[in-house]
């Protein structure tokens, strides 16, 4: 990346949670949730411009104050349970574009309900697309269960088998290839990538590993709970 280039970072966020009701403006560690993720993105030195997407006023209040622009609000028809959340992004960067006229180089997508991250977490996912030929990247943490020693499926006589099996049966876990699950922190993209993306994943996809104490996406009131605790009193750094 040189520094003429730009990045646009998005954070999606909005008002109609059913898992825990208003979780994006909750109080959390002494501010609202969605809070913690606008003063990672501003401490970011790469960010050009923040945007909040979101159909919520009061949320779109919270994120004026701590720095944001909000220049729209998101459609119904993004703001729904079944709306996909790439479609989301890709308009925000498009409304975006079009309010500042730049053409930004990168977009990074940052998870308000994942609010648990270092500024070297989103330097570190970014740069493996800035500084490779991924058209993208997200981040993830090593995943506690594996499919290849101790995650089975039922098959249609309803017997359970290994996810994945290999020629050798894994006995130990440590012998088991590495496997990682998406963590909803940090999503990093190639803006041509992302102009016509369809999923998450092509041919050049790549990963960026946090630890699991910074791996926790709310969706439910324990995860809520558990964020506060390690905010709190565990003392894990969050920004």
């Amino acid at each position: 990346m040189n520094a003429s280039e730009t990045v646009l970072v998005t954070v999606c966020a909005r008002g109609g949670s059913k898992g825990v009701p208003n979780k994006n403006v909750r109080p959390v560690s002494g501010d609202p949730l969605i809070a913690h993720t606008l003063r990672q993105a501003k401490k970011w030195e790469r960010t050009t411009d923040l945007v909040v997407s979101t159909d919520d006023e009061e949320i779109a209040s919270v994120a004026r104050e701590c720095g944001a622009v909000v220049p729209f609000t998101r459609p119904a028809e993004l703001a729904s349970d079944e709306a996909a959340k790439l479609p989301v992004i890709q308009h925000a960067v498009n409304e975006m574009e079009d309010e500042t006229g730049t053409k930004y180089d990168y977009v990074v997508d940052l998870d308000a309900t994942a609010p648990i991250r270092l500024v070297e977490d989103i330097e570190n996912c970014f740069k493996k697309v800035a500084e490779t030929d991924a058209t993208n990247a997200y981040t993830v943490t090593e995943a506690d269960k594996n499919p290849y020693f101790n995650m089975v499926e039922l098959d249609d006589r309803g017997f359970a088998h290994l996810s994945k099996e290999l020629p050798n049966e894994v006995v130990r876990r440590q012998d088991a290839p590495s496997v990682y699950e998406m963590n909803a922190s940090v999503y990093a993209y190639d803006r041509e990538f992302l102009r016509n993306a369809s999923s998450n994943h092509s041919d050049r996809t790549t990963i960026s590993t946090m630890p699991p104490e910074r791996s926790i996406d709310i969706d439910r009131d324990i995860d809520l709970a558990l964020v506060t605790f390690l905010m709190e009193d565990w003392g894990v750094k969050y920004d």
